[in-house]
């Protein structure tokens, strides 16, 4: 039988049936489209309620359309291939079988352009349901294609789907990070999460160079959300769990392999990276850089621009991209002569204050731990945190002091900072230059580290204690600076706090306000 034509779905009509009243009605209407083709028409209801304006009716709605539909892709009642426009469908010369796999083709459609629409719903409840039905409808696809395939790449993965739920995810105008957050454990799926890296990759190019080099910030800001929840699998072993099974020619899919894996995971990280990004994008970047991307990159190597762009910021952002240098140069060899130069530079007095402070000394100590390190240098930062010491709040002095017996302790030679022979011809003026910006030229060698002997005298007790320390040899077991890296000016208060013991303030207790004992106001006032 040949379906009626199809009625206007799109006409904005809202239902008035109560939720619980749709659900029933929904499935009642389901079941007679599933048993009989002549109930085809039943459909445009659903589609109608799935744009109706009550949260409970399209909750409803995207349910139904979403069993309907799948169970047509799993009968395989659905017309494969190009599909004729309905008109050609109604005047051609088709058989009724093929008209109604026609038209319920035309109505899956219209149903998938709505649920994609709703992907940017006001509603989250209506939001998550349309992703959680579209991706149903992927998997429904991957295993009854309805398109032609093309099987030397893609196989029968429903690509063309997933490129439109990527495409809404990353939207120009709103935060989607919540819907984003429902999206991640659909990216647990192997092919899913490699089909989802390539869209994002299509869809990056595409917008960011229609806006010449502009900055967009809502749709770079959902792109590392959508990036940054990706996990990359470590092994090929590790690559079991597929939501579309190509059965004998699973073992040539790029999908299935992991060097395919980390190929499109490097290109979508390079074509975010190579656009400006806004100011406080850097810094969300960086901090899961050395963790998160550089090791499932084919060629980290291929971020030495990106982190030379970074470092030229300056600030927390020039921190946070020494780390991925460093990375860089221990384990994949590059050649970075100036990096310690820059390290040095860093070394400044906003470098207490910042957000990053305690990355920075955890950062810094990794950076100075080898032994192989020049005397000059070693004593070039030694010697400048001493100085940078004499202006630092007592949080930074608890780090920067261990910091610098650590310093000392790795490399004897720099003791002569701490037992500098004095003579008479020595000049009245320290030797060390602050304002050179290469360590080698600092004259740091030639100085002492008189500034931790003026800490000595200063107010917060337990920095004039951990100052006295230089008085003594130092032993040689290292100081664990991680306990202190931490510390804020608020848990110093109450540890001292803590330590204050109560004593009496009057001699003679107060019973009212203003009145002591004795009376003292009646001995002042006449009270009448």
């Amino acid at each position: 039988m040949a379906p009626a034509k199809k009625r206007n779905v799109s006409s904005g009509k809202t239902t008035k049936q109560s939720g619980k009243k749709a659900k029933i009605d929904l499935d009642s209407t389901v079941e007679r489209i599933t048993e009989s083709k002549k109930h085809a028409n039943d459909v445009f209801d659903i589609l109608e309620l799935l744009q109706s304006e009550n949260e409970k009716d399209v909750v409803s709605a995207v349910n139904a359309c979403c069993k309907l539909f799948c169970t047509l892709l799993e009968r395989k009642e659905m017309f494969r291939g190009k599909l004729p426009e309905e008109d050609e469908a109604l005047s051609g010369g088709y058989s009724a079988e093929e008209k109604y796999q026609m038209f319920m083709r035309h109505r899956y459609n219209s149903c998938v352009e709505i649920l994609l629409e709703h992907l940017s719903h006001e509603l989250h409840a209506v939001k998550e349901s349309a992703l959680c039905c579209l991706i149903k409808f992927a998997t429904g696809e991957g295993q009854y294609p309805l398109e032609d395939l093309d099987w030397s790449e893609h196989y029968s993965f429903p690509r063309e789907l997933v490129l439109a739920v990527v495409e809404r995810l990353l939207s120009k105008t709103t935060d989607t990070s919540l819907l984003i957050s429902r999206f991640q454990e659909f990216l647990e799926m192997e092919d899913l999460r490699y089909y989802v890296m390539s869209s994002i990759r299509e869809n990056m190019g595409q917008v960011m160079d229609k806006s010449k080099g502009a900055v967009l910030p809502v749709y770079q800001n959902n792109a590392f959300t959508l990036m940054s929840n990706i996990s990359m699998p470590s092994q090929e072993s590790e690559l079991t769990n597929f939501m579309v099974n190509q059965e004998a020619k699973h073992e040539d899919w790029k999908a299935a392999k992991l060097n395919e894996h980390k190929r499109v995971f490097e290109r979508m990280w390079l074509g975010f990276l190579k656009h400006k990004l806004p100011s406080s994008m850097y810094k969300k970047v960086l901090v899961i850089l050395h963790d998160s991307i550089l090791p499932h990159m084919s060629k980290p190597t291929l971020m030495i621009d990106f982190l030379t762009a970074a470092y030229e910021v300056g600030g927390a952002i020039s921190l946070l991209a020494l780390n991925g240098l460093f990375v860089l140069i221990h384990q994949h060899n590059l050649d970075y002569p100036d990096f310690y130069k820059k390290l040095y530079n860093l070394l400044e007095p906003s470098v207490f204050h910042v957000k990053y402070r305690a990355r920075f000394f955890h950062l810094a100590n990794i950076f100075l731990s080898s032994s192989h390190l020049p005397v000059y240098l070693v004593a070039a930062f030694a010697k400048r945190l001493a100085r940078l010491a004499l202006t630092a709040p007592p949080t930074a002095l608890l780090i920067v002091l261990p910091f610098i017996y650590n310093l000392i302790r790795r490399h004897p030679s720099c003791r002569v900072l701490i037992h500098k022979p004095s003579t008479e011809d020595d000049p009245l003026e320290d030797p060390y230059l602050m304002d050179e910006e290469d360590p080698v030229h600092c004259c740091a060698l030639e100085s002492s580290l008189w500034e931790i002997k003026t800490l000595q005298k200063h107010y917060h007790p337990d920095v004039a204690k951990a100052a006295m320390l230089i008085n003594k040899p130092l032993p040689d077991q290292e100081d664990d600076i991680s306990e202190v890296l931490e510390i804020t000016t608020h848990e110093i208060m109450e540890r001292d706090l803590k330590q204050v013991k109560r004593v009496p303030l009057e001699f003679e207790t107060a019973t009212q306000l203003l009145k002591g004992g004795g009376d003292v106001l009646g001995q002042h006032f006449c009270l009448v």
